[in-house]
């Protein structure tokens, strides 16, 4: 059957269902799916490998995205891709994080003091911006990319190879797709992981959210001004995230008992559990609602692997814990760039592919893991009492500061000095042992608790 691009034309109510018609058929060494930060990474790092390359977004660019904050590790990875400067372009300077004490003090980690910083800066971003960014960036690398091309589903093999992809466009035309390779990296829908029941709700953590964009939000004076604020308060956290546009990304993380009370409209909900934080309210004075007040429900979870025979998840595809450290595109393009290593290499030799899956998983992993270890526990008096009173005793305080940044994957100096924050973490919940337990009961059980309203990207537990 001949390559065509599959449009389709206005239905003709006496034809056949589309649905049952192969309108395009496409032979091609790599299939990604899904067209956000980790896809186009992997789509674009691939197709430079000389790989025949299709890309398949469900949506269509630009389309709003929580997760606007990046880290000072997607800089070197930006570099790699030759988009730095453009993304520079579109995004707020941001020098570092910054954890409120009270109504006017501030502990500010700037992002300058890592253990030998890369870059000691990082930017916030307009989602809709920078993903599209990335996605035409493919086009430009040589990616067939193609958008409203949604993924129903992967057909494997005898073998357990995944050896074609059935999708559809937006009128209902059928695309077949037979690939040597898949990445998954369609984010919370998780293609392969709904397919096969890999998907399981994180048994450690849940939380649910309630965000949307303000203008008129007053920022930090001088150089801070393009700092994410991290304010906890009674039942989660909230973030201010300064973007261009005299916009700024407001939100709440909140446990799931907490987010269940909400009566009325979810704004109202919203503004009082803003007013609940002086520190945060005070800057609301002038402020007005510019997107629609969103509300996502429980979404942590896992992929009980991350890798198989022809293919590998990358970013939220595989796992999604919480927001609080801004890592969720730094870990999805850090995954693509290494899933497009193993994926090259695997079609180069394919008696390496066992070894490269292997080496990747282990290596993604152990990062991860110290992502979980500080969101497990941050709303804790305990880590509340260690960011309001930070030491920099055998530079553990700047070990965190590297976390905050990303580095937490091949720095032994971090990961070292990260121990050593753990045992003084342990150390200090014994001095406040009552408060620690009751921290740790109530977090315990927001696991059981369950909240709907997924009104932004589906594919929860």
């Amino acid at each position: 059957m001949t390559h065509e691009n599959s449009q389709a034309a206005a239905p003709d109510v006496n034809a056949p269902s589309a649905a049952t018609i192969d309108v395009a058929a496409l032979d091609v060494d790599v299939l990604v799916v899904g067209g956000g930060p980790a896809g186009s990474t992997a789509a674009t790092l691939l197709a430079r490998r000389g790989r025949k390359v299709l890309l398949l977004e469900k949506g269509r660019h630009p389309r709003f995205h929580i997760g606007e904050s990046l880290l000072p590790m997607n800089l070197p990875i930006l570099q790699r891709l030759d988009v730095l400067e453009q993304v520079r372009a579109i995004g707020t300077h941001k020098p570092g994080a910054e954890f409120p004490i009270d109504d006017v003090n501030f502990n500010t980690f700037r992002f300058e003091r890592a253990i030998d910083p890369q870059f000691g800066y990082a930017f916030q971003v307009k989602r809709e911006e920078f993903d599209q960014l990335l996605f035409e960036h493919a086009k430009a690398n040589g990616v067939d990319a193609r958008e409203e091309v949604k993924v129903e589903r992967i057909v494997f093999g005898a073998d357990g190879r995944p050896c074609e992809a059935i999708a559809t466009d937006a009128g209902g035309a059928t695309l077949r797709v037979r690939m040597k390779y898949l990445v998954d990296a369609s984010g919370r829908d998780t293609l392969v992981g709904a397919q096969l029941k890999l998907k399981q709700k994180n048994q450690k953590h849940q939380s649910a959210a309630i965000f949307s964009h303000f203008t008129g939000v007053e920022r930090r004076p001088g150089e801070d001004a393009g700092n994410i604020t991290v304010q906890r308060f009674d039942h989660g956290w909230m973030w201010l995230i300064p973007l261009q546009g005299d916009v700024m990304s407001i939100g709440a993380v909140c446990f799931p008992e907490y987010l269940k009370t909400r009566r009325g409209d979810n704004e109202g909900f919203l503004m009082r559990t803003l007013e609940s934080e002086p520190s945060a309210w005070n800057r609301m004075k002038d402020a007005q609602r510019v997107a629609p007040v969103h509300v996502t429900g429980n979404y942590s979870y896992t992929c009980t692997r991350m890798t198989g025979p022809g293919w590998v998840m990358v970013g939220d595809a595989y796992a999604f814990v919480d927001p609080v450290f801004s890592s969720g595109v730094y870990l999805g393009m850090n995954s693509a760039e290494q899933a497009a290593e193993v994926v090259d290499g695997a079609l180069t030799d394919p008696a390496r592919e066992a070894a490269l899956q292997a080496a990747m998983t282990r290596r993604l992993k152990r990062g991860l893991k110290h992502f979980q270890w500080f969101i497990y526990r941050f709303t804790t008096p305990v880590m509340r009492h260690l960011f309001n009173n930070p030491r920099n005793v055998w530079q553990v305080e700047q070990a965190v500061i590297s976390m905050l940044a990303g580095d937490v994957f091949d720095n032994r100096k971090v990961l070292r000095r990260l121990r050593i924050f753990r045992a003084i973490y342990a150390f200090t919940a014994l001095q406040l042992a009552p408060e620690a337990m009751r921290g740790w009961l109530r977090r315990r059980r927001q696991v059981g608790v369950s909240v709907s309203g997924d009104t932004l990207q589906q594919g929860n537990p």
